[in-house]
Formats: C-alpha cells, structure tokens, sequence
C-alpha cells in the first residue's frame, strides 16, 4: 500500500481505523467504471438506515456532490470538492455551522467520505498554469464510488424488506376483510355461539398488531389468520354443502313423483284408445265423492321492502374525518369498500363489542355505520368508551334526536375552526 495515499486530519480530530479503513478501501478499487453521482446517491439514500446516517447528514452529502462538477464520479478526475462551510451551508438549505460540522464528522464515520485536509486546515486547490488542478483539499468522495456495488446491494435489501413488508400487511389486511365478512355471515345464519369464538380468537391475534410490527411479528400474525380463515371458510362450506344435499333430496323426490305421473300417463294413453263420446250423454256419478283440492297458488303479494338508510357523501366524510385513512388497506380511502374495512380495524382496536355494532347496522346501514366510526376516531381522545358511544348514538336516533349528517357537517366546521386557530397571524 502506498503510504502517500493516506492522510490524517488538521488539528485536534484524531485518527481511527475505520477512517483508516476507508482510506485503503477507496485506494484498492481503482478499476471501477465511472457512474452517475445522482443515482449512487439515490441508492444511498435507500441504504440509508443500514449506513447508520442520518437525512441531514444525507443533505450534506447532497450539497458536497452538487460542488462535483461532473455527473459521474470517476477514478479519472480528481474525487476533492473543498467548498467553504458557509458555500456549505447555504447549499444544505441553511444549516447552522456546528450543524453542519457534525454532520461532516458523521459522513466520515459512515465511510461515505474522506477528509483531505491541507497543512493550515484550509480547503482549497492549487492549479497549474494551464488551469488544470494540480493539488485540492477538502472532501473526497472516492469512498462512494469504492463502496459503490455495496451501497447498491444494501439499497436493494432495503427495497425488496420494504416491498415484503407491504405484502405482508396487505395480506394480513384481506385476511381481516375476509374475517369480518365471513363471521357476519355465519351471525346472520343464527350461530352466534359459532361466531363468538371466531371473533374471540381473531381479537386475540389482532391486538398484537403494532403500526411498528417487525417482518417476523407480521408473518406470524398473517400465518394465523390465514389459519383461522380457513377454519371460518371451512364451516360456511360444510353448511352449504347441508343445505345443498336438503335442497336435492327434496327436489328427487319431487323429480320421482312427477317421472311416475308422467309414465302412468303414458301407459293410460297406449293402452287405452280415445272415444269421442257426445257431451249429452255425459252423466255424473250419483256415488258420493268428495272433491280433489285444488293446491294453493303462491302469494303474489308484492316482497316488503327494505328499509332505506341515509348514505352521506363519502368525499365529506373523508373531509371531516382524515385520520381513518390510516387504517384503510394501503393507507388510503377510495372507495366505500376501503372505508368499511378501515372502520372494522377500529371496531377490534377499540373494543366495541358485537352486539353494539349490529345495532348500529340496523339504524344507520353499512356506510352510515362506517361514516359513524370514522367520526368517533377523529375525536376518540375526548371518548372514554367508543362502543357506549356507538350505543347513545344509536339509541338517539331511534328516538329521532341524532342525524349523521349533522354529525358530519359539525366535525367538519370544527376541523377548520382549528386549523384556522393554529395559522400564525
């Protein structure tokens, strides 16, 4: 190893071996081709938590590439950038100096850059007379492209944990729909005491569910759910499979009945030929004989109608209510769909109990329900009890004392009654 290449900083900053490291690293790998500083530092950025940087110190890096002259970094032409800190600074959108200062420190810890400093500590060039520089001092930014293929393999696992972990939450948030879904269609078929132990065992794993959860937790969590709604679908089959085998040994019996008419039928008309007799001479029988019934025709009397719920605008429910969002698939509401699968998160997080939620179905409707919830989550730090709210609301409007409408337009006015509170004068 050349003894030249290294360099030691001015002053009272001391030595290490990690900067030491860095150093030889950027020394050894002097055959890697040129690239484009932009997209190495985009990778970087994704690699971000494993460099053990911080986004302020990821703005420094920005403001010291944008004093790189070329768009490639290259092994070709002098790595040293030497701008005065307060170029620096205006360059990180103004950051203070001490700031700035530790932030340089933190870069050259992290490995990114080198610190190439001058006899008297200053950071400058000289040039020939031809205006070509001869000798700079300041940072290098040989570590980026030394460390290039690594920053692109860590910012790789960063993307491909990122993109399992939304699978993972998008499973675990189809599997929940499915749940709910499943479990009110067992509940409306009678079996409550069915329905009970699902949703018992589903609170159980869904209260484990952190915003924060890890890529193992998750996995867990989503291997438990697909289990449980396997058991959910499993039951629903076995019933439409007891009623099917019902409904088809009715219909062979029917199928039997109606084969036997239609061949004894036939065998009459073989056997026996026609004769026209004259209708004079047509005689009734004097033997008492009692009437054949005729069966009774089905009602035709018109189906009583559904009752018909109040659907308020979604677009003003969002408005009054933007938190919900959060807990919809994908962190946002755009459809009803969206918004009742958020609303049923908040159901199981809240703890508002079965019988509660039904009765409010019953009132308001589905998306009135949901539109309710979403009302109740944007004001749940003034709630000690969402699901005895969820029942006032509910016994209220049975009386004809509690519009939804009204609900929503109040949020709405006291969400702009706030932030028109907080907006400097």
């Amino acid at each position: 190893m050349d003894s030249t290449c290294v360099t030691t900083p001015f002053g009272r900053r001391a030595m290490s071996f990690g900067v030491l490291a860095t150093q030889f690293a950027a020394q050894k790998n002097r055959k890697i081709e040129a690239v484009d500083k932009w997209k190495l530092y985009r990778s970087v950025c994704e690699a971000r938590p494993l460099l053990g940087v911080t986004d302020r110190s990821l703005a420094v890096l920005n403001a010291l590439l944008s004093f790189y002259p070329k768009n490639e970094l290259s092994n070709e032409a002098s790595l040293v950038v030497f701008p005065s800190n307060t170029q620096l600074s205006l360059r990180a959108h103004g950051m203070a100096e001490q700031t700035l200062r530790r932030h340089l420190s933190a870069l050259v810890e992290a490995g990114l850059i080198i610190r190439k400093d001058s006899p008297n500590g200053k950071r400058y060039a000289r040039k020939h007379r031809g205006g070509e520089i001869s000798e700079a001092y300041g940072f290098s930014l040989a570590p980026l492209l030394a460390r290039k293929a690594e920053i692109e393999e860590l910012a790789e696992r960063i993307i491909t944990e990122r993109l399992d972990l939304q699978r993972l939450r998008e499973t675990i948030s189809l599997c929940r729909r499915d749940i709910q879904k499943l479990c009110e269609m067992i509940a409306a078929s009678g079996k409550t005491d069915i329905v009970e132990g699902f949703q018992a065992r589903y609170t159980a794993i869904a209260v484990s569910l952190g915003r924060n959860s890890k890529s193992a937790e998750l996995k867990e969590i989503a291997n438990f759910l697909a289990s449980l709604r396997s058991e959910v679908t499993n039951y629903l089959e076995n019933i439409e499979k007891s009623e099917k085998m019902g409904g088809n040994d009715c219909q062979n019996e029917r199928l039997k009945k109606n084969s036997e008419s239609e061949s004894i039928s036939k065998r009459q008309n073989s056997e026996e030929p026609a004769i026209a007799v004259p209708a004079s001479q047509i005689r009734t029988p004097q033997a008492s004989v009692a009437p054949v019934s005729e069966t009774p025709r089905p009602s035709l009397a018109k189906p009583v109608s559904q009752k018909q719920f109040f659907v308020p605008d979604i677009v003003l429910v969002l408005k009054a209510c933007p938190d919900i969002c959060h807990y919809a698939p994908g962190g946002a509401v755009t459809s009803w769909r969206d918004l009742e699968v958020a609303t049923a998160v908040i159901k199981t997080m809240f703890n508002i109990s079965h019988s509660a939620y039904q009765e409010a179905l019953l009132t308001f409707g589905r998306q009135g329900t949901a539109a309710i919830l979403a009302c109740l989550l944007q004001k749940a730090d003034q709630i000690s009890s969402l699901g005895g709210y969820l029942r006032n609301l509910t016994r209220k409007a049975g009386e004809g004392g509690f519009e939804l409408q009204t609900m929503l337009l109040a949020q709405l006015r006291g969400r702009k009654e706030n932030s028109e509170a907080t907006m400097p004068s």
